[in-house]
């Protein structure tokens, strides 16, 4: 358990390359890792369908960032977070270099921040700043000419500038009494290796996504899930929030010290677990989330 499947070849073995990368920038359009998740999921299922059609292609890594950035534009306007996420840009403003305080105070700007930017501001600063694309390469992602994203630029960064001096007034998570006692229950469970009591915790149609390597329906089949952490010895779960939602943190060994290696959301019907989304083979995601631990 936890070991990455035989890297593929050819245009899938690039996707799989690209795949952190496409996470880092789809968590920070969407605000969430778990929806990142589900845009680059989206986004690659497309490049596969339109790379099988396509004629060859120049620039294959710019190529499947402009699938994954159309695909996140999607995934905002059917959500619909902000009215003014599509507004127009001033296109005489100008990009201005960074300082190395300013550089690093946008590459860790919690999710949330980059939320409270427009659209074309976030593509933006997320491309340049985050993922150290050039101008050109912007364009060829998102579309927008070069005044229009040295205008983004100049807009964004400044009001990161801003948000990085205001207190975070982002609420802090709240478990019911009920739903922390389940969490805690199964934490206690698996931290004994009490894998028979987890499985007994299971209802009869509990959907299991081991994200990026398979899925299971029905109880039975889910019940295997737990035999394969039987065989590894080595994480510790604990309480946490991811993005503000409730979540298993998984830590290498037992120290809570350490930093979460990948975290695991559960879905409960009449105390019983429906849904495991465990992101055990994608831990790049973990790097992307707004993780709370609670005292």
């Amino acid at each position: 358990m936890g070991e990455p499947a035989p890297r593929p070849e050819g245009f899938e073995g690039l996707l799989a390359d690209l795949r952190p990368k496409l996470h880092r920038y789809c968590a920070r359009m969407t605000g969430s890792a778990v929806d990142g998740e589900d845009v680059l999921q989206d986004a690659l299922i497309k490049a596969l369908e339109a790379h099988a059609t396509a004629d060859p292609i120049d620039n294959p890594e710019g190529w499947v960032f402009r699938i994954a950035h159309n695909t996140a534009l999607d995934f905002l306007r059917r959500r619909a977070r902000r009215n003014d996420a599509f507004s127009s840009e001033d296109l005489d403003s100008m990009a201005d270099p960074l300082s190395p305080i300013e550089d690093r105070q946008i590459t860790q700007a919690s999710l949330h921040t980059f939320m409270r930017l427009p659209v074309a501001q976030r593509s933006s600063v997320i491309l340049m700043d985050v993922l150290g694309y050039s101008l050109n390469e912007i364009g060829s992602v998102t579309g927008n000419t070069l005044p229009a994203i040295k205008a983004a630029l100049h807009r964004g960064r400044e009001r990161l500038r801003e948000l990085a001096v205001e207190p975070d007034e982002q609420p802090v998570p709240v478990l019911s009494a009920a739903e922390r006692s389940l969490l805690e229950t199964y934490i206690e469970r698996f931290n004994a290796r009490d894998f028979d009591a987890l499985r007994d915790m299971l209802a009869e149609e509990a959907h299991l996504d081991l994200v990026n390597r398979t899925t299971r329906d029905g109880k039975k089949a889910v019940s295997d899930y737990f035999g394969n952490y039987a065989k590894v010895f080595t994480y510790h779960f604990s309480l946490g929030f991811v993005d503000g939602r409730p979540a298993i943190l998984a830590r290498e060994h037992a120290d809570p010290a350490a930093k979460p290696a990948f975290f695991v959301l559960l879905d409960w019907v009449d105390g019983r677990i429906v849904n495991i989304r465990d992101f055990i083979f994608v831990k790049y995601a973990i790097e992307s989330a707004d993780l709370v631990v609670p005292e």
